[in-house]
């Protein structure tokens, strides 16, 4: 998709945008999950996106696992998700509430609610622990059990070197 693979990334973020960060992959997910679009042909027809890109962003979203595909003929296939697809709901409902804020200069040209209750839906930071929404602020990474060593003393390394420059100057201090 990217046609990169961040070898020197050790990030999720990075490998994510490896699946799913070209924006057509985006806005064929997006219309697959709230729009409840499977068809090939409603997928072109909704997107006005070329056939081979189609194609091959569908495909890609098949390899990977995100959507599976039926039926026979071109415009006769249908793309489901599937739940590894689907687990990307709230990423792309954090993506659109982003987007209602800062590019939406009329307003939100959708809003998504709770099919129960009718309540809007919104995309929250809560933590595994105590249960409470989190300040974006009081977020703090550290590294995971999926941190190879080689990389995380490359890290420290490199924190160390940062740390005997002059701020001022951004030279070495010795």
């Amino acid at each position: 998709m990217l046609g990169n693979t961040y070898d020197t990334q050790v990030c999720s973020i990075a490998r994510t945008l490896e699946v799913v960060g070209e924006r057509w992959t985006l806005l064929i997910l997006r219309d697959a999950t709230f729009a409840g679009t499977s068809r090939y042909i409603e997928f072109q027809r909704r997107l006005g996106i070329a056939t081979n890109v189609l194609s091959d962003r569908l495909d890609g979203l098949v390899q990977q696992g995100l959507m599976v595909r039926r039926g026979g003929d071109r415009d006769g296939v249908d793309y489901d998700l599937t739940d590894k697809g689907r687990d990307l709901t709230t990423a792309l409902a954090a993506l659109t509430e982003w987007g209602d804020r800062y590019a939406a200069p009329d307003g939100p040209p959708i809003v998504y609610s709770h099919g129960t209750c009718g309540g809007a839906v919104r995309t929250a930071l809560v933590c595994s622990s105590c249960g409470k929404n989190v300040d974006r602020a009081d977020v703090h990474a550290a590294p995971g059990p999926g941190m190879p060593f080689e990389h995380l003393e490359r890290m420290k390394s490199f924190r160390r070197s940062s740390a005997r420059r002059d701020p001022q100057t951004s030279r070495q201090v010795s």
